[in-house]
């Protein structure tokens, strides 16, 4: 390999940063490093690692109140920036927590103007949404955050199922270990595909994930604080196991189609067919996961007779077929 430039990476780090996403990139470029001299010792230094936490915060506390004493006020030249996830208790304390972090956010613009790649993971993203960096790009976030992402940063073209961005100067990754993909992506762009591919087995990282739709759970996303929609999922679970329209759900809620598709559309994303899809798709995984209940059986306690239709939607809405997501996730003795 013929020599290169390192590529620099700073970890800006803050009270409650989530621990992993400081010590997984680093541990994988470390490691990364290595193979390459394995594969040529003459190969030099291809990474450089840096943390850096805003002067005044030298020893900032992660979220499991491990203080870090390594971290140093920003001043080496870095090529690239990564903002790990924040430890939050809800998704409005995670805005105001982004929102408060005026310092921070301010970096991030100046290394931006100054040509310096942004990454962020996990919850991450969000402060570096509220930068405007991501305004008119497309970004991804933790699943279980998306809708509240979306309704906070309506310029950004979100892709909630994504596991990795690449926007150039900018990046995201999904929760928490998709910013081990993000770092073998690095790896691959310096090091060469062979170089992180060795270092994701090495890890045990399946650096092929492309999507975060298999890890979905609706049950663990924010729930809406509409008591309309509120009522509107429990009239809907309940009637998984045969066909409602969305005349039928209006009327059973007293409102109109109208204010229906609204007030779905506005916390959702999408549609009261779509999203009883969803709730379909959401049930049939836990029967997969939980019974030894044939295809066709899951089926019809959700509601569909048309089994190929359904294995389509499965698919759709999972990227795995009914038989893979069974013995993915299945729950085992």
């Amino acid at each position: 390999m013929a020599p290169v430039a390192p590529l620099r990476v700073g970890v800006l780090v803050f009270d409650d940063f989530v621990l992993s996403n400081l010590a997984g990139p680093v541990d994988v470029l470390r490691i990364a490093q290595r193979i390459a001299e394995l594969r040529d010792p003459k190969v030099g230094r291809l990474f450089e690692t840096h943390v850096f936490a805003l002067s005044g915060e030298l020893a900032p506390c992660c979220s499991a109140g491990i203080a870090l004493t390594g971290a140093t006020a920003p001043h080496a030249e870095i090529d690239l920036l990564l903002v790990p996830g924040i430890m939050h208790s809800s998704p409005r304390q995670l805005i105001d927590r982004v929102l408060a972090m005026e310092g921070e956010r301010a970096l991030l613009l100046e290394l931006a103007g100054r040509g310096v790649r942004i990454a962020a993971t996990c919850a991450g993203t969000f402060l570096l949404g509220a930068t405007g960096l991501l305004d008119g790009r497309r970004a991804t976030t933790s699943w279980w955050l998306a809708n509240a992402f979306q309704r906070q940063f309506p310029r950004v073209h979100l892709e909630a199922d994504a596991m990795v961005i690449d926007e150039g100067p900018v990046l995201t990754s999904g929760a928490a270990t998709a910013v081990l993909n993000l770092t073998l992506k690095l790896v691959a762009q310096v090091a060469g595909e062979a170089v992180a591919q060795q270092t994701a087995r090495m890890m045990n990282v399946d650096a092929e994930r492309q999507s975060q739709a298999p890890y979905v759970s609706l049950a663990l996303m924010e729930r809406p604080r509409s008591s309309l929609l509120e009522r509107a999922e429990k009239i809907i679970n309940q009637s998984l196991h045969r066909e409602l329209g969305v005349a039928e759900l209006a009327t059973a809620l007293a409102t109109s189609e109208r204010s229906l598709l609204r007030h779905f559309r506005a916390h959702f994303g999408v549609g009261p067919l779509e999203h009883i899809q969803r709730l379909r798709v959401e049930r049939a995984k836990a029967l997969l996961e939980t019974t030894q209940l044939s295809f066709e059986e899951v089926c019809e306690r959700v509601g569909y007779s048309d089994v190929s239709s359904f294995r389509k939607l499965f698919k759709r809405a999972t990227t795995l077929t009914p038989a893979d997501y069974r013995e993915r996730f299945r729950l085992r003795a």
